[in-house]
């Protein structure tokens, strides 16, 4: 088995991108996929679920030049689960899915 993820969906806002002393960038950003059904009652529900995505070096730099909030794009990469602790103290923990391919599915205006 291997830790696979890949998703289709819409940009939050934009990527929020760092760069580092040595060049490389990392690209933060929220993705939100959907899906409709229908109840019991027939009615149409839309679930949106949103995921916490995180790409390096050259993917980065992709997402920072051709996305914008709304883009539509397909990604692939592999979960992850990382914890921290914030500045109080508290320990935080984390899943994301860290980036290994994009597919840019609409133009940045």
């Amino acid at each position: 088995m291997k830790n696979r993820v890949q998703l289709i969906g819409n940009l939050r806002n934009a990527a929020e991108v760092k760069s580092f002393e040595s060049g490389k960038k990392v690209a933060n950003f929220s993705l939100a996929t959907s899906e409709t059904y229908k109840n019991e009652k027939g009615e149409k529900i839309t679930d949106v679920q949103w995921h916490n995505c995180v790409a390096w070096g050259k993917t980065a730099e992709i997402i920072e030049k051709y996305t914008e909030k709304g883009t539509h794009l397909a990604v692939e990469g592999k979960l992850s689960h990382r914890n921290y602790e914030d500045k109080n103290g508290e320990k935080r923990y984390v899943t994301e899915i860290v980036i290994n391919e994009i597919v840019l599915l609409s133009k940045k205006n």
